[in-house]
């Protein structure tokens, strides 16, 4: 079982940065592909970005593709996002997620385990 805790959301305006992260609470940590996933109200969980176990390929979505950074620290057991050029239409719940195959992640938009969520909005 792989515990997640996100932290590091908040209230921003537009063209703002913020940096999200992710503990994990899991020996194994540096065994798992990780990513991150946004829910926004009335629309379904999207992929935002995915980490491969010992970041050498990382991927992205369209929409946050030059203005989001995916990275992990193994030796701390955490993930990160980093958010620049924030937008309005960033606004959503924000998820970390683990899994042991990154296909689930990036492709399936999958995974075995999920944080709580962190919340961001960003004002116009």
């Amino acid at each position: 079982q792989v515990q997640l805790v996100e932290s590091g959301g908040g209230l921003v305006q537009a063209g703002d940065s913020l940096r999200l992260t992710c503990a994990a609470y899991e020996r194994a940590f540096r065994t798992y592909d990780l990513g991150w996933f946004r829910q926004a109200p009335g629309k379904e969980r999207e992929f935002v970005a995915g980490i491969s176990a010992r970041g050498g390929s990382v991927y992205y979505a369209d929409s946050v593709k030059g203005r989001f950074t995916i990275s992990r620290d193994n030796s701390k057991n955490t993930l990160y996002l980093q958010m620049n050029s924030l937008k309005p239409e960033d606004t959503a719940v924000y998820y970390c997620a683990a899994d042991l195959r990154l296909n689930s992640i990036v492709v399936f938009h999958k995974a075995d385990y999920w944080g709580q969520g962190t919340q961001v909005t960003v004002s116009s």
